[in-house]
């Protein structure tokens, strides 16, 4: 098994995936290719760097993608903040958790892998 499938911030990141997706899936089809596109994107690259530090050889090459994915993490939260000012979406709330969920374990994290 990958070292990336155990941890709880991949797990609750590919959940977030999965909430954007559905999210996205009932904005107005002019923002296909802008909004929808960018959040998606946001959104997968966060476990997707999550698993690629893990799998890499160093602790400081893991730190490196983890910062990665706290970025996407907070370019992804400023995107579904726009979407609710756009009416696209009524209420965030329970994203805006899971978000804030994900950023306080992949600060977690980061702290972790720092000081071994």
């Amino acid at each position: 098994m990958r070292p990336h499938y155990k941890l709880e911030a991949w797990k609750n990141s590919m959940d977030l995936v999965d909430d954007i997706y559905e999210l996205t899936g009932d904005f107005p089809g002019q923002e296909k290719f802008g909004l929808v596109s960018q959040m998606r994107r946001s959104a997968v690259s966060v476990p997707s760097n999550i698993a690629e530090g893990a799998a890499r050889n160093s602790d400081a090459e893991f730190a490196h993608h983890l910062n990665i994915a706290k970025g996407s993490l907070s370019e992804l939260e400023t995107q579904v903040i726009i979407s609710k000012r756009q009416d696209y979406v009524a209420n965030i709330s329970e994203i805006i958790d899971l978000i804030e969920k994900v950023a306080s374990q992949l600060s977690g994290l980061y702290k972790h892998v720092k000081n071994r």
